[in-house]
């Protein structure tokens, strides 16, 4: 990079920090300068509105019969009657100007701070291509993508062999993936979700073989923390000629391999229910007021252990363990992992148990209600002897208590050079950093980089 765009590179994240500040600056003369006093009421009525929506939600989920059906009528209407209450008051446009000025501040001074880097991803090694590669293939995932964009045709040519599911019969994917190596496969691959995924990555750690991700199923998690290409899944194929190898992480549950994660609780518990394929919300509405108020259900026990000792968390509702911790920081980016090579698992609680705690959840990472931590070994324990589990979306019930753990680097994945990659999440808005980023003066000159502030 030339020194001129060197410079440039290392000066705009100071104007952007500027900018957040000044556009955090404006939000507040606005108030200030239109509303007088009364920007403190329009403050206090919007957050007001705000936790009377939060509890009439928490009201709704965990009530059943007339008092759920006023508890969603408050859910809607405090928004609105904040709304109201503006437009009387001939305040509604100072509100909403001042928000869009507050929002303009937070995204800016985000990506100041990501522009400081974030975590690397998981090195990548040059690999031979594969002679004898083996992939399975579900015709039915994703609604018929291996149909749809000839996967079965383009792996062939490609040279890989491939078995096609039959959709009439279960077949044991692990037993034709062991079958295939014993006869001389040195690559094993899926074209499905991500439980079937699960499945054979676990033999190809299990036999030391690289494992190759086809994005053909419905939601393709897994594909989309690799960084690959889920709208056109015959692009994944591309790994079998121009292909790089990655080394990452797998979780276990009991003997069973997790590439995504193990969720316990009110979810695990509803997608149990034989009604839950034909009518996913009216199942959960009515099993999730005696889940959530601890009626049914096992009541959990967490126990959670890391370098920095024992962490517990007592009778969540929900918890999800995860083959290296989601994104809690950045709404854009939930459900999603940077890394999956951080050699710990991420653990997600969540404890609920009134309307003034489901408020408290509007403080998002730092409510009391979520716990997040990290964790190489996990014991799930339980008032009854097995407990509902959902292991990378499927339903299954195993006996308690549950030890999950992680296995670092155990699992080697070949993917393509050419990929679209994982979006890099933005940093937690920390306004003292974001001052200290925009006091800096960067100097130009040759060899005179600037430094990032520290924390």
């Amino acid at each position: 990079m030339q020194p001129a765009a060197h410079a440039r590179k290392r000066l705009a994240p100071r104007w952007t920090a500027r900018l957040a500040l000044a556009a955090g600056t404006a939000a507040a003369v606005v108030l200030l300068l239109f509303a007088g006093l009364q920007s403190l009421l329009l403050v206090a009525v919007g957050l007001a509105g705000l936790v009377i929506a939060a509890a009439g939600v928490w009201w709704a989920l965990a009530r059943t019969g007339p008092a759920r059906a006023l508890a969603a009528v408050l859910a809607c209407a405090a928004p609105v009657a904040v709304v109201v209450l503006y437009a009387v008051a001939g305040l509604l446009w100072v509100a909403l100007v001042s928000l869009a000025l507050w929002v303009l501040a937070v995204l800016c001074g985000r990506t100041s701070l990501a522009a400081d880097g974030g975590p690397a991803g998981a090195r990548e090694h040059a690999v031979a291509a594969p002679r004898r590669p083996f992939l399975i293939m579900n015709p039915r995932s994703g609604g018929g993508k291996v149909g749809t964009f000839h996967l079965e045709e383009k792996a062939k040519a490609l040279g890989a062999q491939v078995a096609v599911l039959d959709p009439d019969h279960h077949q044991d994917v692990a037993a034709l993936a062991r079958q295939a190596v014993d006869e001389g496969a040195d690559l094993l691959g899926v074209a499905g979700g991500d439980g079937t995924q699960a499945l054979v990555a676990g033999v190809a750690a299990e036999r030391g073989l690289p494992f190759m991700v086809i994005a053909a199923g419905t939601r393709n998690h897994f594909a989309l923390d690799l960084g690959l290409d889920r709208d056109d899944p015959s692009l994944c194929l591309d790994a079998l000629t121009d292909g790089v190898e990655l080394r990452i992480d797998l979780g276990r549950i009991g003997n069973r391999i997790f590439v995504n994660n193990a969720s316990f609780g009110a979810y695990a518990t509803v997608v149990q229910s034989p009604a839950y394929r034909d009518d996913k919300a009216r199942t959960a509405l009515q099993l999730l007021p005696d889940l959530l108020t601890h009626h049914s259900g096992p009541r959990l026990t967490v126990r959670a252990y890391g370098t920095d000792g024992e962490a517990a968390i007592e009778a969540p509702q929900a918890v999800l363990v995860s083959n290296n911790p989601y994104r809690t920081d950045d709404p854009a980016g939930l459900g999603r992992r940077e890394r999956l090579d951080s050699g710990v698992l991420g653990v997600l609680g969540i404890k609920v148990d009134n309307a003034a705690q489901a408020a408290g959840m509007l403080r998002g990472s730092r409510s009391p209600g979520l716990a997040s931590l990290t964790a190489r070994d996990v014991v799930v324990d339980a008032d009854a002897p097995s407990v509902p589990v959902g292991v990378d979306g499927e339903a299954l019930v195993l006996p308690a208590p549950v030890h999950c753990r992680i296995e670092p680097r155990a699992l080697r994945v070949r993917v393509p050079r050419h990929r679209p990659g994982v979006p890099r999440g933005r940093p937690p808005m920390n306004w003292r950093r974001v001052g200290r980023l925009a006091r800096t003066m960067g100097r130009t000159a040759v060899g005179s980089p600037v430094s990032p502030p520290s924390d």
